[in-house]
C-alpha cells in the first residue's frame, strides 16, 4: 500500500475535489466515483461539512494551512470490503493523532486500483494543531503496519533498502518525467492539435481538454499538463510556432550551382497555408479570397488589375 500526505490551505477545493465527479469520468464510463466511508465529528451534505471544517478553522485564523489530505491507495488486484476499508481510515486517524479531530473518508472506484482519500482538519476543537513534522514517515510506517494487519503485499520503505546518504534525498515521480518527455516528443511533429493529439493517443494516452487539459495514462492515472510543464495555451502556441516554422521552410529559397534545376511541388505549401488561415480566423472573417486556390487567386489578381487600368482611362 501507498500512503500519500498533502497539507494545504482550502477545505473547499479538498472536499469538492474528493467528492465530486472529474468531466473525464464521461471519457472513462465511470460515474458517482466517490462514497463516503465514515464521519469523525462532522457529518451532512457537501457544503455542510465545508462550513463546519472551517467554523472549527476559525479557531485558529493565523494557521495559513490547516488542511491534512492523505491517499491510501491499495496495489493493484487488492480488494478491501467497506467494513475493513473504514477500519483503514480509523486506524491510520490513530496513527496519525487526528482521531480527536474532525475527519471524513471517502473511497474511490475510478482508477484501477482500491484508493481512499481521508480529509482531516489539523486544528481540534481545543484549538490545539496538530504537528505536521515527520508526516511521510509516519504515513510509511502506518502503511507497513497496515499492510501486515489487513494481509496486503508488503512493500519495502524507502529506508531499508536505500544507502544511508540516499534515504533523505527527495524521490521522483517517474510517471511525470516520462509524461513530459511524451508531450515534448509529440509536439516535435506535430503542426495542429489534431497531429498532437493522435500521437499521444498512440502512447497509450487518453486526454481530457476543457479549460486546461489532462492525459490519462494506461493505469487510469490522471495528471494535469500544467503539472508536468505544458499547459493547454503553452501546447497550442508552440503548435502554432510549429505551423509557421513549417511555412518558413517552404519560403525559403535554396542555393543552386549553374547547372542545377529547381523543382518545387508547392501542393503541400498550398494546403498548410490554407490550413494555417482556417486556424488564425474565425468563420466570419474568412474572404472568398481566402478560400481560392493558387491558380483562382492568380487569375482574380490579373482581372483586379485590368479593372483598376479601365477605371483610370475613363
Amino acid at each position: 500500500m501507498i500512503g500519500k500526505i498533502v497539507i494545504g490551505k482550502s477545505f473547499r477545493g479538498c472536499i469538492n475535489y474528493c467528492l465530486e465527479n472529474k468531466p473525464e469520468q464521461q471519457i472513462l464510463g465511470l460515474e458517482n466515483r466517490a462514497e463516503i466511508l465514515c464521519f469523525n465529528l462532522c457529518g451532512g451534505d457537501k457544503l455542510e461539512l465545508i462550513n463546519q471544517f472551517n467554523e472549527v478553522r476559525n479557531l485558529r485564523p493565523g494557521l495559513a494551512k490547516p488542511v491534512m489530505h492523505i491517499t491510501l491507495s491499495l496495489a493493484p488486484g487488492e480488494k478491501l470490503d467497506k467494513e475493513n476499508l473504514v477500519a483503514l481510515v480509523e486506524d491510520c486517524a490513530r496513527e496519525m493523532g487526528f482521531d480527536k479531530n474532525m475527519y471524513l473518508g471517502v473511497f474511490h472506484n475510478d482508477t484501477g486500483h482500491q484508493h481512499v482519500h481521508i480529509i482531516a482538519n489539523r486544528i481540534g476543537f481545543d484549538g490545539k494543531t496538530l504537528k505536521d513534522n515527520h508526516n511521510f514517515r509516519k504515513i510509511a510506517a502506518f502503511c507497513r503496519k497496515a499492510e501486515i494487519k489487513f494481509g496486503m503485499q508488503q512493500v519495502l520503505s524507502p529506508r531499508k533498502f536505500l544507502a544511508e546518504n540516499q534515504r533523505d534525498l527527495p524521490r521522483h515521480d517517474l510517471r511525470k518525467e516520462r509524461l513530459h518527455q511524451d508531450i515534448q516528443d509529440a509536439l516535435k511533429g506535430a503542426k495542429n492539435y489534431q497531429e498532437f493529439e493522435q500521437v499521444m493517443k498512440a502512447k497509450g494516452y487518453q486526454i481530457a481538454k476543457a479549460r486546461g487539459i489532462a492525459f490519462i495514462d494506461r493505469q487510469k492515472v490522471r495528471v494535469k499538463g500544467s503539472e508536468v510543464g505544458y499547459s493547454l495555451s503553452r501546447i497550442e502556441r508552440q503548435l502554432l510556432q510549429n505551423a509557421r516554422a513549417a511555412i518558413r521552410i517552404y519560403h525559403r529559397k535554396p542555393e543552386l550551382s549553374p547547372n542545377m534545376s529547381l523543382k518545387i511541388d508547392l501542393a503541400p505549401l498550398k494546403e498548410l497555408i490554407k490550413g494555417l488561415a482556417k486556424m488564425m480566423a474565425p468563420d466570419d472573417m474568412k474572404t472568398p479570397a481566402m478560400q481560392m486556390s493558387y491558380e483562382e487567386k492568380q487569375a482574380y489578381g490579373i482581372a483586379k488589375k485590368k479593372r483598376k487600368k479601365k477605371q483610370l482611362h475613363r
